[in-house]
């Protein structure tokens, strides 16, 4: 274990096997750091905060201070933080709040890139990538694989599905299909994350499938429900399984669709 002396580490956080503390660091009460956590300098964690195993924290990021909520009023809420993730310069990440559940909840080996921010509530999942300025609003989901591009903004109550990506910019207020790229200011759905799908080693019959069912889901007659309906009867692909277990699952939001022809 690695403390540098100036650091402040109050009395009751818990550091575990080989964790470095940088200059200037600030580790509250009731923090607790997994096995080779690494803090590189003027970082501050505070709350009941959970941090995974060989995470580590660069200068000037603020982690597990009250959430930025007006109906916040002081209660004990949490924030858990997994496995292997490198959080950069200057981002932000709330613990939960009462009225969401309490919990903050972040996977293993993520990245989030310099000045984002994830706020109150949210569940994000694994081998995920929120690039430079881009927040996360309270309540989002965020699955496995979602990449959300730089200063691209995502609405309260947003679900981004598995291996979706949003580009630069995007202000996204609407529900993302597992493996959908949206992008513009108020953006729409574009078409699949190919690139994503093939990086991730999806065969491409699989991917096939997909482009078969966006299409059935996307273009022609009666609703969106509807049609994932008499899509769910017909495929038996797991990944098509997945995008319509999405489209009817119930949510806040509606779901992001291509724009009109």
């Amino acid at each position: 274990m690695s403390i540098h002396p100036s650091a402040i580490i109050e009395p009751g956080a818990t550091l575990g096997a080989g964790v470095s503390v940088g200059p200037f660091c600030h580790i509250g009460d009731g923090v607790r750091l997994a096995a080779g956590v690494r803090l590189h300098s003027h970082v501050a964690i505070t709350g009941d905060t959970e941090i995974g195993a060989d995470t580590q924290i660069w200068p000037f990021a603020s982690i597990g201070s009250q959430p930025q909520d007006l109906k916040f009023a002081g209660e004990k809420t949490s924030l858990r933080i997994g496995a292997r993730n490198m959080i950069r310069e200057s981002v932000s990440i709330n613990p939960g709040t009462k009225g969401g559940g309490g919990l903050t909840s972040i996977g293993d080996d993520n990245l989030f890139m310099l000045g984002s921010h994830v706020g109150h509530d949210c569940i994000v999942g694994n081998k995920v990538i929120v690039a430079n300025h881009a927040s996360l609003a309270g309540h989002v989901e965020l699955g496995n694989g979602a990449v959300v591009g730089g200063l691209a903004g995502v609405h309260q109550f947003v679900r981004v599905g598995e291996g979706a990506i949003i580009g630069a910019l995007s202000m996204v207020v609407s529900d993302v299909i597992p493996y959908g790229t949206v992008i513009g200011e108020r953006p729409r759905l574009s078409g699949l994350n190919l690139v994503g799908l093939k990086r991730r080693g999806v065969p491409r019959s699989d991917i096939l499938a997909l482009r078969a069912a966006y299409k059935s889901l996307f273009e022609g007659e009666g609703t969106l429900n509807s049609r994932a309906l008499a899509l769910l009867e017909a495929e038996d692909n797991p990944l098509v399984q997945q995008v319509l277990a999405f489209v009817l699952d119930q949510s806040d939001r509606s779901i992001c669709t291509p724009e009109a022809p």
